[in-house]
């Protein structure tokens, strides 16, 4: 096979890719050693920034999102027993959208089979080879034949447990790595959500999050143990703590519970985000702590600007745009991890804190809560930063 971008991954961050390459003209194959029943049905998370929701709309593949998405306009920060809320619309003049991930890619899937992409789901064996010509290869096996894709680049887009990134020799890659000592336990339930918009808990068992996928399906998260077992956790248990958390600020409805599991949390960055011909992009460069809701965003942000130094190079043969790739994307990478950094400091409870940690969270909070300075810095960084 023959094409001039092969991808790595049938994730938002390559999906996406293949999606812009195509607006412009570049052919592209994606593959993915996944089913694509498991792709469009694997949950992860929904929020959608304001500038990613206007790249899903002015793309053409927005409009079951702009029907079916929930459109926020600021969240609430519960502590010392009442909520507290942020306008984002107010403070901004932006909001940010709950859409499941999982329905961006049913979304992205449909659209490029529609135009004649070729995805080759369930693939094994997957390897890169030649990073340094101009003429990489990815090779594989799918249907039990061995085959290979030649083509001009190659965008690896495979996740943090991908080949892509440990493809690229050792000494080139500098990570920056942290793990937080505290996972969430998490659960899909169907029943409706305590609130209209997202609620933020600071309680002194630890953080809480309140949030959604339709008015009928609640989201829920409680901070726990990194080593939690899910099984140690019934169904019973698990509402306990969650209205435990919440405290009355809101009527918690339980439902059944449909998903359960445990998120772990880190940080990780990986310098520079290319090598060669290879291309990293999403989570195969960067994780970030949930707290922020920053993964899916970064994914677009880093191939939104991926396919247009691609294009600038089949328009004009330069090369500057691609090789200035790492530094063009890494800077919004890097005040990303600043920020969910900033909020899971914030409202976890950390283990060995002492006393005074505790009412630094507080002042801080009640801060955020009181002064419009405070409240507008959360505000622009949790909508989305300006895209150049």
């Amino acid at each position: 096979m023959r094409t001039q971008v092969g991808i790595v991954g049938a994730g938002p961050a390559g999906l996406m890719l293949s999606h812009l390459l195509h607006l412009l003209g570049i052919e592209s194959i994606v593959i993915e050693n996944r089913s694509r029943e498991y792709c469009e049905a694997r949950i992860r998370a929904g929020l959608i920034e304001q500038w990613a929701c206007d790249l899903l709309r002015e793309t053409g593949v927005g409009a079951r999102m702009q029907q079916e998405g929930i459109y926020h306009e600021g969240i609430k920060l519960r502590f010392g027993g009442a909520l507290h809320r942020i306008d984002f619309k107010q403070l901004v003049g932006k909001g940010v959208t709950i859409y499941g991930q999982q329905e961006i890619v049913k979304d992205l899937i449909a659209a490029r089979l529609s135009a004649g992409t070729q995805i080759l789901f369930e693939v094994e064996d997957v390897t890169v080879h030649d990073l340094d010509g101009k003429k990489p290869k990815i090779r594989f096996t799918h249907a039990g034949k061995e085959d290979e894709i030649g083509c001009d680049f190659i965008g690896g887009c495979d996740g943090f447990h991908g080949i892509c990134r440990p493809s690229i020799p050792d000494g080139v890659l500098t990570a920056y790595d942290r793990d937080y000592p505290f996972g969430w336990l998490g659960i899909l339930s169907e029943s409706p959500p305590p609130d209209d918009e997202l609620i933020y808990c600071y309680h002194e068992r630890g953080f809480a999050l309140y949030t959604m996928r339709s008015p009928a399906l609640a989201r829920l998260y409680f901070q726990c143990a990194p080593d939690t077992d899910i099984e140690n956790w019934s169904d019973k248990r698990i509402w306990e703590e969650l209205h435990l958390r919440l405290g009355g600020a809101r009527k918690l409805a339980e439902g059944k519970i449909l998903q359960k599991g445990i998120t772990p949390m880190r940080s990780f960055v990986t310098e520079p985000m290319q090598h060669g011909r290879l291309f990293l992009a999403g989570d195969s460069a960067h994780i970030v702590p949930p707290t922020g809701a920053k993964g899916m965003n970064l994914a677009f942000a880093d191939v939104r600007v991926l396919s247009r130094a691609i294009g600038e190079f089949y328009r004009t043969a330069k090369s500057e745009p691609l090789d200035r790739y790492s530094e063009t994307v890494l800077p919004r990478v890097w005040k990303a991890q600043r920020f969910s950094w900033w909020m899971t400091q914030l409202l976890h409870r950390f283990p060995h804190e002492s006393a005074f940690d505790r009412r630094r969270q507080l002042a801080e909070l009640d801060y955020l809560a009181t002064s419009r300075a405070a409240a507008t810095t959360l505000a622009e960084n949790y909508t989305g930063l300006p895209m150049a």
